[in-house]
């Protein structure tokens, strides 16, 4: 496991959840996409993990990569009036994790979280371990409790 251990794997560990870490080569650039096609996933499984600002609070939520995240439906799934895209520099700081390698889980400031609902529609999904060229495989359900996340449409 030298070289996969991130805060995510040790949360998963500690925490006693099944999950199954995957390596593939890390392109610059387009982080969630070419992790699918990396790893021969569907993209619907593979979950990007953005982090914006609602209401002059960070927050994050967990979509597919194929898709993009519907600013207003993650504010109405987590109670807020207007959120936008989190500068990068702040999502790394809050994250303790690097733009391309941002884990939901794991992250040095817990951050409230919503989860899209087609994930809920896989046995497993995808997730970034906290590193880029890094992802971990776990059931839905156990991303949501261990992020303490609300799952709602926010995806178009």
């Amino acid at each position: 496991m030298a070289g996969k251990r991130t805060r995510a794997t040790q949360l998963l560990e500690a925490e006693g959840v099944t999950h199954t870490v995957h390596a593939y080569e890390a392109d610059q650039g387009a982080y969630g996409p070419a992790a699918a096609a990396a790893l021969g996933v569907d993209p619907g499984r593979m979950l990007k993990t953005l982090l914006a600002e609602l209401d002059g609070r960070l927050v994050c939520a967990v979509v597919p990569v194929g898709g993009a995240l519907d600013l207003k439906a993650l504010a109405a799934a987590l109670g807020g009036r207007r959120a936008a895209m989190a500068e990068p520099a702040a999502a790394e700081r809050s994250s303790g994790y690097v733009v391309g390698g941002i884990s939901p889980l794991g992250q040095r400031t817990a951050l409230p979280t919503a989860v899209d609902e087609t994930a809920e529609l896989y046995d497993t999904v995808y997730v970034s371990a906290g590193r880029r060229g890094l992802s971990v495989e776990l059931a839905p359900a156990d991303l949501v409790r261990l992020t303490a996340a609300v799952v709602a449409p926010l995806g178009r």
